[in-house]
């Protein structure tokens, strides 16, 4: 058997892997890049990228709906030729998908990049397709899989998940998509907007992960408008007559397919990880630190999805290289971890950064909030539904976390996080410039109205100006 001796095997191409490979290569450590299954990375192949190409393409023909209160005559004779459009996503996935290759693995050697799955032969030791690799450090940056329960695997290709949407030629007439987090409100939004007859399902009984009750009625109302959902109950899937019967809580129906969207598994099942030496923790994750991503005292680091902590491609990014460095470092560094932020690009955007509303103490916090309605950019763009809280310490004022259903959500909630990174108070932000007529101006409209509950009030000086030294 063919041997190879590293300083570090990292096992896993998607983006913690890269970003991992971005810190070892420099290092001058030698290395190996090991990677089995597809190429391209999930954000770019099957997740972030084609996503977000299906919901413009929704969007966009979803908006000839209000076309005729601008004047445009003969938006109602607009059609959709569905296949045009998803040959058009699957083209952009490509170019995605060129592009990280082209840029990472196309360049390497065989002698640094070894495609195959590997499996644990004992702690040090690595097995892919007959060759052994020695690692003195290693690694683990395998991603995660859809998860499909074992019942519905019957059902062969009318359950689809994002491995396999976006090869869809054809979208079917209808589907029930089961599971309405990000992906399952991303894409089930999109299809019902292309067309499809859609109908959601999930066992919580709120929609994208939103604990602030306010924001999940305004969420639910609006996506609600797009497609029919039913909460609180487990679905349950029998077959009648060619299609499929979805049931849950009382509510029924019948479809071609079904989006299966209840998250996803850790790729460590097939790694014979118990010759690993480490003990696996919850889910069969094996337990680390956030800071160091190393298990234990070990010389073993896990990185991305495969953490089951934080599944997003910049926190992927992070683990990456917080790994790579302590994986080629003599000594193991701590480093601290960017606030929190997630978004989902449905209609309006849901988006969290800082603090859940349900990590806080509400007697200790000072609540602001705004609805859209009467705000005059988004009523301009005809997007004018959703709600923006924002969570601050109401004695000193500090921001500390906001939730929001509204139009542009993406771009409010990078300005707070940055303003939480930076550990602004509400009257500090309100001492920024706020341009008119923006989207911008809802957020500076809850921002003074969590100002009005802080009790430090920047010393009695006018909050939105700064005196002169």
């Amino acid at each position: 058997m063919n041997e190879k001796h590293v300083d570090v095997a990292i096992i896993g191409s998607g983006s913690a892997g890269l970003y991992a490979l971005g810190k070892v290569r420099p290092s001058g450590k030698r290395f190996v890049l090991i990677n089995g299954g597809e190429l391209g990375t999930t954000c770019a192949r099957v997740g972030c990228m084609p996503s977000k190409a299906m919901i413009q393409a929704a969007e966009d023909y979803h908006r000839r709906g209000i076309l005729g209160r601008y004047g445009v005559a003969g938006h109602e004779e607009l059609e959709l030729d569905t296949e045009e459009a998803m040959e058009h996503l699957r083209d952009l996935r490509d170019t995605f998908v060129d592009r990280v290759l082209s840029n990472s693995t196309d360049k390497m050697s065989e002698q640094m990049f070894v495609q195959g799955y590997a499996r644990f032969v004992d702690p040090h030791t690595l097995e892919v397709d007959g060759l052994r690799i020695h690692a003195e450090k290693i690694i683990i940056a395998t991603g995660t899989r859809p998860l499909v329960p074992k019942p519905w695997q019957a059902f062969g290709d009318r359950i689809l998940t994002t491995d396999q949407i976006f090869e869809q030629e054809q979208l079917p007439a209808s589907m029930a998509v089961i599971g309405l987090g990000v992906i399952g409100l991303e894409i089930g939004q999109s299809l019902a907007r292309l067309g499809v007859e859609v109908t959601g399902f999930d066992m919580l009984e709120t929609i994208g992960g939103l604990d602030d009750l306010d924001v999940a009625k305004a969420a639910l109302e609006a996506i609600g408008k797009d497609f029919p959902m039913h909460l609180g109950a487990a679905a349950e899937i029998g077959e009648e007559n060619g299609k499929l019967r979805v049931s849950a809580g009382g509510h029924t129906v019948l479809v071609d397919k079904v989006l299966a969207s209840l998250g996803r598994i850790p790729n460590l099942d097939n790694m014979a990880i118990e010759n690993a030496g480490i003990e696996l923790g919850r889910h069969g994750v094996p337990a680390f630190n956030p800071n160091t991503m190393q298990v234990g005292d070990s010389h073993i680091f896990l990185a991305g999805d495969i953490t089951g902590d934080r599944a997003l491609l910049h926190e992927a990014g992070d683990e990456g290289r917080i790994a790579g460095h302590n994986a080629t470092s003599d000594e193991i560094s701590a480093f601290r971890r960017k606030v929190p932020l997630s978004i989902n690009f449905c209609d309006p955007n849901i988006c969290h950064v800082g603090a859940r509303w349900s990590e806080l103490d509400p007697d200790a916090t000072a609540v602001g909030t705004v609805n859209f309605a009467p705000v005059g950019r988004a009523l301009i763009m005809g997007k004018n539904r959703g709600i923006l809280k924002v969570y601050a310490d109401k004695r000193s004022g500090r921001l500390l976390g906001s939730e929001m259903a509204c139009p542009k959500g993406e771009h409010l909630a990078h300005l707070l996080a940055w303003s939480i990174e930076q550990e602004l108070t509400v009257g500090r932000l309100l001492q920024m410039p706020f341009y008119h007529p923006v989207i911008e101006e809802a957020l500076q409209a809850a921002l003074y109205d969590c100002y009005s509950k802080v009790e430090n009030k920047n010393s009695g000086e006018i909050a939105e100006l700064v005196p002169l030294a």
